[in-house]
């Protein structure tokens, strides 16, 4: 089932708001282009149509006209020799045939009148097709640069990973380093049976001391 029930629906649509309702503006806006353009070619074809149906008719009054004049000219004539019962009879066919003229007059003007409208309700469907294909583009556009802005994003956030991995990886290999040079100054304080410099003297300046403090038992002995 189409969109539109009749040409009128086209012309009349309110695109927006169609397509603010729409669940999927892209989807519809395919669809209606798709019946603007069915309904362009059934104009178009009716359009063409009564264009030769009015070079038809065209024909015919002008033939009709012609016949018009050759009675006429019949009539005149048979007057101009007297005999007026040929004149009458020239004039039945004149009338006869004016009678037709005036009936495809009419119809003339009924089609002219139909053709235009045919013509202009033409002109304002591929108005409206017009204004559906720039909307078609517009939603095409803002498709193409939502993707590429995901892209750039999904790059960006590729990148933000990768950039603290780095970092990361900097940071570790400048705790590994100094965590070397810890190690290595130690290796450098360490003698003998692995006690450190500042112990071993440490460990003297102990020894003086009580060396001294035994001295002074001593000598306080002896005093004695």
């Amino acid at each position: 089932m189409g969109l539109f029930t009749r040409f009128t629906d086209i012309v009349n649509a309110n695109l927006n708001s169609m397509l603010d309702k729409a669940e999927q503006p892209e989807k519809m806006i395919r669809l209606i282009i798709q019946e603007m353009e069915e309904t362009l070619v059934e104009v178009r074809s009716t359009a063409a149509k009564n264009i030769a149906e009015q070079k038809s008719h065209t024909r015919r009054v002008k033939s009709t006209k012609a016949s018009v004049d050759h009675w006429h000219g019949k009539a005149e004539l048979a007057l101009a020799k007297e005999r007026e019962d040929l004149a009458k009879s020239a004039l039945t066919q004149k009338h006869k045939y004016q009678n037709e003229l005036e009936i495809l007059e009419q119809e003339d003007h009924k089609l002219s009148e139909f053709l235009a409208q045919v013509q202009d309700d033409a002109s304002r469907l591929q108005e409206k097709l017009s204004e559906a294909r720039r909307k078609q583009e517009a939603y095409t556009l803002r498709q193409e640069s939502a993707e590429v802005r995901l892209k750039v994003r999904e790059q960006s956030a590729v990148y933000n990973i990768e950039a603290a991995m780095s970092k990361f990886e900097r940071y570790q290999q400048k705790i590994d380093r100094v965590e070397a040079q810890v190690e290595a100054y130690d290796l450098m304080q360490t003698s003998g049976e692995g006690q450190s410099l500042n112990a071993q003297f440490a460990e003297l300046e102990k020894d003086d001391t009580i060396e001294q403090e035994l001295a002074q038992m001593k000598k306080k002995a002896q005093a004695a």
